[in-house]
């Protein structure tokens, strides 16, 4: 029968752990915090640089502009800017918060496995936006900018005018569809770490990703095949590499669990 000093001893480790767990969240809400003043304060330097592609594509001797169609949208798109690029900028900090609260319960097998994926996260989200920027802006921009015409062509000249709220959603859009989408191996990594799948289990299924990763490219981008084949292909090189990956892991495990039995035995 427990005794309220038992009790009182059981509820101590979940105690510890909240406050804990308080701490770490108060420390990510106090870096995001102070992200999103210093993004916001930037806003305007930071919505130029992703405006960069399209005034390359625009040709800097261009006299163009940006549009915004109602009072409030310039201020909310900043707003916006800024809550992303905090969230970006802080997302590595936040991650290293959760590791520090989860890395105390677990084995150190599980610490090493788990630390790679912790640290390869931002990583591959960073390689992704980065293609975003550099490849697939200028390429999609410039296509869509094909449609424009002259006085000559259709009698009144149809011009490109974006608003700086939609342009804002659609690199946002894209920087995360390609972020998230080169995430692709930590997750079958993951599921191979916990049993749910194997390299085997992936190469039967190749055919399928294949489909389903182009029909993704086709749904999250613009409507133009430079976008998706420039977001179906790396997914595909991904999963590719996720197979040789789990692949040597399974060997690996295998390797060691047989010099495991083999001391046993001696």
């Amino acid at each position: 029968m427990n005794t309220p000093d038992t009790e009182e001893l059981a509820k101590a480790p979940v105690l510890t752990h909240l406050l804990e767990l308080r701490r770490r969240l108060l420390i990510c809400l106090g870096l995001f915090t102070l992200a999103f003043c210093v993004a916001y304060f930037f806003a305007q330097d930071i919505y130029g640089f992703l405006m960069q592609p399209l005034v390359q594509t625009f040709g800097e001797t261009e006299q163009r502009r940006m549009i915004y169609t109602g009072l409030h949208e310039a201020f909310f798109t900043y707003l916006k800017l800024s809550f992303c690029t905090a969230l970006f900028v802080t997302f590595p900090f936040i991650l290293n918060q959760v590791w520090k609260f989860l890395a105390p319960g677990l084995y150190q097998h599980e610490k090493s496995s788990l630390q790679i994926f912790f640290w390869m996260t931002p990583f591959l989200f960073v390689a992704g936006a980065a293609l975003a920027y550099y490849v697939v802006f200028p390429l999609a921009w410039q296509f869509f900018l094909g449609f424009e015409t002259s006085a000559e062509e259709t009698l009144v000249p149809v011009e490109l005018e974006p608003r700086v709220g939609e342009y804002l959603g659609l690199v946002i859009q894209l920087i995360l569809a390609f972020g998230l989408s080169f995430e692709l191996p930590v997750a079958l990594l993951l599921l191979a770490r916990i049993g749910m799948i194997s390299a085997r289990d992936l190469s039967e299924w190749r055919r399928y990703a294949i489909v389903i990763t182009f029909t993704f490219a086709a749904i999250v981008t613009p409507p133009d095949l430079v976008s998706q084949i420039a977001l179906g292909t790396p997914i595909a090189l991904l999963y590719e590499v996720s197979i040789l990956l789990i692949r040597w892991l399974e060997k690996r495990d295998a390797r060691l669990r047989a010099q495991q039995t083999v001391a046993e035995n001696h």
